[in-house]
């Protein structure tokens, strides 16, 4: 055309630059694009998104937005596509304002936007943290009718959950279900996230089993999310196997799995495990200040004092960063062991770390520590710092109990001045420290503490005084608990704090009625001890024998519309469960329920044992349904209170099934809960169901103790299985756990109620191989088959062997005299009736001599 002097037109020009886009061929485009922009030709928008398309597919994001200035300048109008692209390449050039100011433009032109601009501009406003521009952004959407794609909502929800914007969260859930928008693997775990936040953990747990089931499961992040939302909600059993479900998956182990796992077993106490995973974590890069903290905690928690200095070695030695946290966990544990050197040697290190020189408890180490240097060479920044205010109550006593332990007394009265002078709570932080000495048996240094506040002229809080008085009634220490509360008690101005502390004590040391006597005198004296301090009173009753007196109490307490809480409730319940007052019991829990008191799971699980004991199952298993309703998820010790009632009642497929769900629930049996299960099968017969609990017990590593042998020996007896039941009580001593008469008694009545007297006698003879001396219950079973069988020579020479351990005996005096009688030695069977006359022992007439069949050994 040109060699023929014919000027190409747009069309032409249009036709070649979108042949050129076509093939790919960019260079080529953009130089003939130059050429005839030299011309003045003016293109087609329909041209422009061919070329400006072709170039963002392969991401040539700079020309894209050339060609869009040169569209403005040129004044070619662009449609609805041109907008799009030419937005979404300004924003991969990081030109964000131009692509809000091309978007605002778009709309002011009638030109609706694409879900994907939307979606575009949401995810850079959310990025940069512009929470009201997001709003903004989604609410134009809803406005227009455009409903957002799922990577929109995924944007949205993971804006709304780092801002805690729950409710927002939850509304544009409910959008997705409305118009059916789904949810993929992101959301569901944003989802069960923002759940665990809001204590929703059922509707967390249904989200992860659904995206389970659909196939999604697939990153490592949304089985995290569950595991923390079960670490949250205390459910570690339910957190591990999460875990382990995606350990199983072949899914890769990050290091954020294995902090998540660290955390599992800190909070499970599980020493072993936490190491073995912090080795793994370890083997990823230098252990993060978080799972440092963690495992010194659970080493401190523990009371690993050892552990947790060697730690503290280690992780200094691999030189880990510090972050507060974990240096105020380090210089706990240093104060407390007297560690003052080491406490210098980390403060002054972290001096250098810019994260702490803001840090008010750091900052008062610091001083303390220079001034108790006099160091000339510390940072005046922050020793020239005025104290007044400026101190950590926190620190001042953790330096505070340093200096104790280090006997440096000086600095000890020093530091008091300080934290009652000039740090504000400075009172409550001595005090508090007296608590914590008093809590840890470092009675001495209370003591001193409150000695040496005394010379400054201050008296201890009472919170102080009642933890100082309690640990003296835990140890029994009754006269020092009394002399301090007579030295602090003021009938005018005392609270019920200080008063429950003495009655508590005397209650501690066996002193129930002094107990009761003093809350009498305290609340006759016009004082409301509290529900705490009825808890208390009754408590003492009970524990003294007195049921009719705790009985009298709680029906005056009531009477008298005296305010309860769910502690009180739940003594008054157990009290009188323990006297035996079950209707009384169950009416005190329906006036809880109509007070409007919180039941706690203590509440149901002695609900559970008041109908157990009056055989009412089905009410007892309405207690055990009805906590869940409470939002109390039955425990490990509600489920076998109930299964425990079961089998006594003989329901042995009701007490199975329960147990297989509390399994189900990812609660783990304990010894206990073995225990239980075994003996309701022994009792039942079933040796084969016996024998597979024994088993799995000890897979799961819980070691058998007497009393499991007890109810495997009953179980073999019941069965007739008399040598398996021989044979566990060698295997019991074998396993280092020495039999008791207990043990040996279940088989004597076995073998003497089979008329297997010589079976019996061989056991009996065989006692004092294990160490063992008859008690009087193996004595009665002697005498009762001997007699029963008519072992007349046998039974009176067992008599005479035992005669004066078992001085005053009913039953064996009485057989004596039916066993003389019937030797023809009517003297020596008078001599004991006599005997027993004196004693004022009735006779027991209705015994026979040979009553039962014997049965020779096989």
């Amino acid at each position: 055309m040109l060699d023929v002097d014919c000027e190409p037109d747009e069309v032409a020009c249009g036709t070649m630059l979108c042949s050129y886009a076509r093939w790919g061929h960019h260079r080529a485009m953009l130089s003939f694009y130059s050429a005839v922009k030299e011309r003045g030709t003016i293109l087609s928008v329909a041209v422009y998104n061919f070329m400006m398309s072709s170039l963002q597919k392969k991401s040539l994001h700079r020309e894209v937005v050339q060609m869009w200035k040169d569209m403005v300048e040129k004044g070619v109008i662009p449609n609805s596509f041109t907008y799009t692209v030419s937005i979404s390449s300004l924003v991969k050039e990081g030109l964000h304002e131009d692509a809000f100011k091309t978007f605002d433009e778009m709309r002011n032109n009638g030109v609706v936007p694409e879900e994907v601009t939307y979606n575009l501009l949401i995810n850079i406003s959310a990025k940069s943290g512009n929470r009201d521009e997001v709003q903004r952004l989604y609410e134009d959407m809803l406005f227009r009718g455009i409903v957002p794609s799922n990577y929109t909502c995924a944007s949205l929800l993971s804006l709304y959950y780092k801002y805690e914007d729950y409710p927002r969260a939850l509304s544009l859930f409910s959008l997705m279900v409305s118009n059916k928008i789904a949810a993929d693997e992101v959301i569901c775990g944003l989802l069960i996230r923002i759940y665990g936040k809001l204590g929703l953990y059922e509707d967390a747990q249904k989200t992860f089993e659904e995206t389970n089931q659909r196939g999604q499961l697939t990153s490592e992040k949304t089985y995290l999310a569950m595991a923390q939302v079960h670490l949250a909600s205390g459910k570690l059993d339910k957190a591990l196997q999460v875990i382990e479900l995606m350990r199983s998956s072949n899914l890769w182990f990050s290091r954020f799995a294995y902090i998540v796992l660290l955390q599992c077993y800190v909070m499970k106490e599980d020493v072993v495990s936490a190491e073995g995973t912090f080795v793994a974590l370890s083997k990823t890069g230098p252990p993060d200040a978080g799972s440092c903290n963690d495992m010194l905690s659970l080493y401190v928690g523990l009371n690993l004092i050892n552990k947790a200095k060697e730690f503290i070695i280690q992780i200094r030695e691999d030189e880990t960063h510090f972050d507060k946290e974990l240096y105020r966990t380090v210089m706990r544990v240093y104060c407390k062991e007297g560690m003052l050197l080491e406490a210098e040697q980390l403060t002054y290190q972290m001096v250098n770390n810019e994260s702490f020189r803001s840090d008010k408890f750091f900052k008062t180490f610091y001083w303390i520590l220079c001034e108790y240097k006099g160091d000339a060479q510390s940072n005046d920044e922050l020793v020239a710092i005025e104290p007044i205010e400026k101190f950590d109550a926190t620190a001042l006593g953790l330096m505070l109990s340093l200096f104790l332990t280090n006997d440096n007394f000086s600095k000890t009265n020093l530091l008091l001045k300080l934290l009652l002078g000039y740090a504000s709570g400075g009172s409550k932080v001595v005090s508090q420290l007296i608590i914590n000495l008093s809590k840890e048996g470092e009675i001495s240094k209370a003591e001193l503490l409150n000695h040496q506040l005394i010379k400054l002229g201050c008296r201890m809080e009472e919170a102080a005084v009642a933890s100082l008085i309690n640990h003296y009634g835990k140890q029994q220490m009754l006269k020092q608990a009394a002399d301090i509360f007579a030295e602090y008690v003021n009938p005018s101005s005392s609270s019920k704090l200080l008063y429950n502390s003495m009655i508590n004590a005397y209650a501690k040391c066996g002193k129930q009625e002094k107990a009761y006597l003093l809350y009498k005198q305290v609340t006759e004296e016009g004082h409301d001890l509290g529900a705490v301090g009825m808890s208390i009173a009754v408590n003492s009753l009970t524990n003294g024998g007195k049921h009719q007196e705790a009985e009298n109490f709680i029906h005056s307490s009531l009477k008298d519309n005296l305010e309860l809480d769910t502690v009180a409730y739940n003594t008054f319940i157990k009290a009188m469960l323990e006297a035996g007052k079950l209707q009384f019991a169950s009416s005190i829990f329906d006036r809880m329920n109509s007070s409007g008191v919180s039941p706690s799971i203590e509440t149901f699980n002695t609900m559970i044992s008041v109908y157990g004991q009056d055989l009412k199952l089905d009410r007892a298993l309405e207690m055990f349904n009805k906590a869940s309703s409470f939002g109390l998820p039955p425990d490990e010790k509600t489920y076998m209170n109930l299964i425990g009632y079961y089998g006594k009642a003989g329901m042995i497929l009701e007490a199975s099934k329960l147990f297989s769900k509390m399994q189900e629930e990812g609660i783990k049996p304990g010894k206990v809960s073995y225990n239980i299960m075994i003996n309701v099968y022994a009792t039942a017969g079933d040796l084969h169901e016996t024998d597979k609990i024994f088993q799995a017990m000890q897979r799961q590593g819980c070691l058998p103790d007497s009393f499991t042998y007890l109810s495997l020996i009953q179980g073999y007896t019941r069965n007739r299985n008399y040598h398996k039941a021989e044979e566990t009580l060698y295997a019991m001593q074998r396993k280092g756990i020495p039999p008791s008469c207990v043990h040996f008694n279940i088989l004597l009545h076995a073998f003497s109620k089979a008329g297997l007297i010589e079976e019996a006698r061989r056991v009996y003879e065989g006692l004092s191989t294990f160490g063992l001396v008859p008690d009087l219950v193996c004595y009665r079973t002697m005498v009762n088959g001997y007699l029963k069988c008519g072992y007349v020579d046998e039974g009176t020479k067992l008599f005479e062997s035992i005669r004066e351990s078992t001085k005053g005996d009913r039953f064996i005096m009485s057989a004596a005299v039916h066993f003389y009688k019937s030797a023809g030695k009517e003297s020596k069977a008078k001599e004991i009736l006599i005997s027993m006359n004196n004693k004022g022992i009735p006779f027991l007439r209705n015994l026979e001599v040979g009553s039962e069949e014997r049965v020779k050994t096989p």
